[in-house]
């Protein structure tokens, strides 16, 4: 097992419990979808992996967090990064005064390797996304937003991540953009053979490149199975996809029945 989260609670500011008794496990080079509604925890959960908890005053405070069966909760981000782990936070945060090429190769700030080797890598980057090259003078801070995102993603490439976490990456862009983010999602996965957990408000489009999806209500998983099942289950085609049994429009009679019509919630 790649990552093995086993049961953790997080709580910030030392009173506010935002996951209680979260578990997942991620097998390596397979794409994993992380879905629920806004402040069910699912950036949290991706905080507590990647060690970013601290810098807003969160911290795991039961359970155990394991990458390659090596307990990593207690570690700072940058060991967490160097262990080979990269996540790339909503609202992509990149640095806007830096160049696009400054801002790729601050990716590869913990890497040790020759520089040949980070060289092939930012060839690489350049080859998912062509408008990196063409700009790689330019600041990040003029990229549209989809050219940011891409820019993020692109960043953490350079980090070489075997497990990388991507926060909303689909978040303020267009449609065709969102599909383009998407396909590149996918090869990275297959090409690279890099591990994906991907926290997704896009429930169809996640579900669509994962292998296998997690549902968060009120900081716990509440359902989790491989993704072309959760595709298939009423609960999640109504409340997740947008879809139902009446005309693939959900109404507004059953939204009112949202917490008696998840089956999951009474289980």
């Amino acid at each position: 097992m790649l990552l093995s989260v086993n049961n953790i609670e997080v709580i910030y500011s030392h009173v506010i419990l935002v996951l209680k008794g979260i578990s997942i496990e991620v097998e390596e080079k397979r794409i994993y979808a992380l879905l629920g509604s806004n402040g069910a925890g699912k950036s949290t959960t991706l905080k507590a992996i990647s060690g970013l908890l601290k810098a807003e005053d969160g911290e795991v405070t039961h359970g155990i967090i394991e990458f390659e069966g090596k307990r990593i909760h207690n570690k700072f981000p940058e060991d967490i990064v160097a262990l080979g782990i990269f996540q790339v936070m909503e609202g992509r945060r990149i640095f806007e005064d830096m160049t696009v090429y400054e801002n790729l190769r601050a990716g590869s700030y913990t890497r040790h390797g020759d520089r040949n080797e980070i060289r092939e890598s930012l060839e690489r980057v350049y080859e998912y996304f062509p408008h990196l090259k063409f700009y790689s003078s330019k600041l990040a801070g003029y990229l549209s937003g989809g050219e940011q995102q891409m820019l993020a993603i692109g960043r953490a490439l350079m980090a070489k991540p075997r497990l990388l976490l991507l926060d909303e990456p689909s978040l303020g862009l267009s449609p065709i953009l969102v599909k383009d983010i998407f396909h590149i999602i996918k090869r990275i996965n297959q090409e690279e053979g890099v591990t994906i957990l991907l926290v997704e408000q896009n429930a169809q489009q996640a579900l669509s490149i994962a292998n296998y999806g997690f549902i968060m209500e009120n900081g716990k998983i509440v359902l989790d199975d491989l993704s072309s099942k959760l595709m298939e289950n009423e609960d999640v085609k109504e409340f997740y996809l947008g879809l139902s049994e009446i005309g693939d429009k959900t109404s507004f009679r059953n939204v009112k029945h949202y917490k008696r019509r998840k089956r999951w919630l009474s289980a």
